[in-house]
């Protein structure tokens, strides 16, 4: 294809030569471009429409892995952005596009973990991105969504919508509405808990999924966290939590099944093994908290799910009539599967720190 005109923007290692699609993701443009020195790139377009501040969303970026890059020993182990010859690590076109570029690094990403050990990777690279940036001034960072985790906040929103009801919907899950409402004091602690600064703000990644894990070809080992857009200042329970909310759970966020839904307590037990071996800088407080990240996580997201029913389907997309209050219902029932494993999951993280944090 036609090479990008905005690569030209960027202080490239040669000239490019070819410019091509790359990647599976559904929110930014992404390019591979190849320059006739052998060097390879990956150029991005940031979808605006997503995220509305493209410039402060890069301020993070940069930031933090600048910062990286001081503190690893391999330099696949941070991502390498490439500035313009303005010095940004940006470039706005004529068009109000916003374009970025950064080093290619081979190796690969996996949906969904092939064994225990690609989970357990997965928990070696976001407990990793959490030591190495122990000492970052997370303060200094902009809030790009904000009150993204606020939990208490998000509760505020979903019984403002359980009490308009405009649709008419929340006659028919009044139960659901019930559970969630019950576990609202459990589901804001950690927020609180934040407020009280029983909890550090930490740099936090916000989508931690293995997808967003590059693996080395070679030895299936994590090299590093990928899709920074949505780092931010946060607690490290929620991205914690999220990767066991997600990748520990036996069904899919939307799977209509709800016998199929529960949470696995040997995937808990690989991911907490993997996060705490390289999350050395967590306090004792946030080690012991694990279990209610995961919780937590779990009872904000189901919040969001049925907010979004009882609204009409305004904010996620959905396939049918029913989409989000399934979505809700997967996780209520996960949710309370963690709450019968609770005695568990305490136990897990107890010996798990016993042994890694000696």
């Amino acid at each position: 294809m036609q090479i990008a005109k905005s690569a030209y923007a960027f202080r490239l290692d040669g000239n490019p030569i070819s410019c091509e699609a790359f990647g599976h993701g559904h929110i930014n443009h992404t390019l591979k471009l190849t320059t006739d020195t052998g060097a390879e790139y990956v150029l991005q377009r940031i979808n605006k429409y997503v995220f509305r501040d493209p410039v402060r969303l890069m301020a993070n970026v940069s930031a933090v892995t600048d910062f990286l890059r001081t503190r690893v020993e391999d330099p696949r182990m941070a991502l390498h952005f490439i500035p313009t010859h303005d010095g940004l690590y940006y470039h706005r076109d004529e068009d109000g596009e916003f374009w970025r570029v950064y080093d290619f690094v081979g190796g690969f990403c996996l949906d969904m973990p092939e064994s225990d050990e690609d989970f357990y990777q997965s928990a070696l690279a976001f407990g990793r991105f959490q030591h190495l940036l122990s000492d970052f001034p997370a303060e200094t960072l902009y809030e790009t969504i904000p009150e993204f985790h606020n939990t208490v906040d998000r509760y505020r929103q979903f019984k403002a919508s359980v009490k308009a009801d405009n649709v008419g919907r929340a006659a028919g899950v009044q139960a659901d509405i019930d559970f969630l409402l019950e576990r609202e004091e459990l589901a804001c602690s950690l927020q609180k808990m934040r407020e009280s600064g029983e909890l550090p703000l930490r740099v936090t990644h916000n989508d931690t999924k293995l997808n967003n894990v590059l693996l080395d070809k070679a030895t299936r080992k994590s090299l590093c966290v990928l899709d920074l857009d949505t780092v931010m200042p946060g607690l490290s329970l929620h991205d914690f939590g999220d990767s066991i909310r997600f990748g520990a759970a036996t069904a899919a966020e939307d799977e209509k099944d709800l016998s199929k839904m529960r949470m696995d307590l040997h995937l808990f037990e690989v991911y907490t093994k993997g996060f705490l071996e390289a999350a050395a800088a967590l306090t004792d407080t946030e080690v012991k908290m694990l279990p209610m990240g995961a919780l937590s996580i779990t009872l904000e997201l189901a919040t969001r799910f049925l907010k979004d029913y009882l609204d009409g389907d305004l904010y996620f997309k959905t396939a049918y009539p029913e989409h989000n209050l399934v979505r809700a219902r997967t996780q209520i029932k996960l949710a309370a599967d963690m709450q019968s494993k609770w005695d568990d999951m305490n136990r897990i993280v107890a010996e798990v720190a016993a042994q890694v944090r000696k």
